[in-house]
């Protein structure tokens, strides 16, 4: 069973994200903080991570920047899901590290579908 790590703020996203990820047979782990989820990643090297971009303490982006030049580096795929929007937003993101791109409101019917392609799980 692959464990994603989901670093989000918002309780209600944590709960939704959390919920389809465990409904498709993912292990999940939650941070709610930028920090708390480069400690979490890096103490337990899960298999792929969902993150928010505005986080409360540290921008999502400094997350990414501090996982890429750890020691996990490019071991881990990072999925930016975010309701950052605005056009070139998705490119800044993908050209900082990210190996995906999902735009909040997110779509439950298609969110796994989009995670898997990320990820390569085929399942």
């Amino acid at each position: 069973m692959k464990t994603a790590l989901i670093i989000e703020d918002n309780e209600d996203n944590m709960r939704l994200i959390t919920l389809l990820l465990e409904k498709s047979s993912y292990r999940t782990i939650q941070a709610f903080t930028g920090m708390q989820g480069y400690e979490t990643a890096l103490r337990e090297k899960p298999d792929f991570i969902i993150l928010d971009i505005q986080l409360p303490d540290i921008e999502g982006t400094e997350v990414l920047r501090k996982i890429r030049a750890s020691e996990i580096s490019t071991s881990i795929p990072v999925i930016a899901m975010t309701s950052y929007a605005m056009s070139g937003d998705r490119e800044k993101l993908l050209t900082a590290g990210c190996d995906g791109y999902i735009e909040k409101p997110i779509d439950p019917e298609r969110v796994i579908t989009q995670i898997r392609g990320v990820i390569g799980d085929l399942a």
